[in-house]
């Protein structure tokens, strides 16, 4: 069995994807960096938690929300996949134990607040860990010209560019025009990417 297919189904329970999830995968995994916009409940954060499981190195996940964080480090933890996140609710040394299990490779997805790439000590921390992936999620915050700007966003690029190897980067949003796709794909300076549209419909609310 494809190991995408397997991964699914040890994991998560599941048999078959949602539109472009295999597709956006596949691509994660040929080392592609990838712009993929998703309506919101169309499964974004499988299709970078999957290649997480499969590569070797740790996956970073730049999130914006607290709430959000937490819930998706519990329903992670829960399947039996180690995930950890780091915000500004947790001391210092509980934030060194974190960083500790990722530099012992126990932690396949660590997720921040893009806040915290505001630290040098914290990136420092990170910079000499064996990162695979870094996934943005509201990939908009980070273009002026989105809804729900983070002035914080804007120094991902900055810290993918200090990496001694650059990882596979993957963005990840529910909604951009095609202004906010470019400014997007040019701040966080991805190489190339392959973008994946799946529409902005949610098949499952009707008005």
């Amino acid at each position: 069995m494809n190991i995408i297919f397997e991964v699914l189904n040890k994991y998560y329970g599941y048999t078959s994807f949602k539109e472009g999830q295999y597709e956006i995968i596949s691509n994660i995994l040929k080392g592609r960096d990838s712009f993929c916009i998703l309506p919101t409940g169309g499964g974004k954060s499988i299709c970078y938690q999957i290649p997480a499981m499969i590569f070797k190195g740790i996956t970073i996940v730049v999130s914006p929300l607290i709430s959000l964080m937490k819930d998706q480090v519990d329903s992670l933890n829960e399947n039996g996949i180690v995930a950890e996140y780091i915000n500004s609710t947790q001391s210092l040394n509980d934030i060194n134990d974190i960083i500790k299990k990722c530099y012992e490779g126990k932690v396949k997805l660590l997720y921040i607040a893009p806040e915290r790439l505001e630290n040098d000590f914290f990136k420092r921390k990170l910079k000499n860990l064996n990162i695979s992936q870094i996934a943005i999620d509201e990939a908009h915050c980070v273009s002026m010209w989105g809804h729900d700007f983070r002035k914080s966003y804007s120094l991902i690029a900055e810290f993918i560019n200090s990496l001694r190897v650059r990882p596979i980067i993957t963005a990840f949003t529910a909604t951009a025009t095609e202004e906010v796709r470019r400014d997007i794909i040019n701040l966080l300076r991805l190489n190339e990417p392959k973008i994946f549209i799946t529409g902005f419909d949610r098949k499952n609310l009707k008005i």
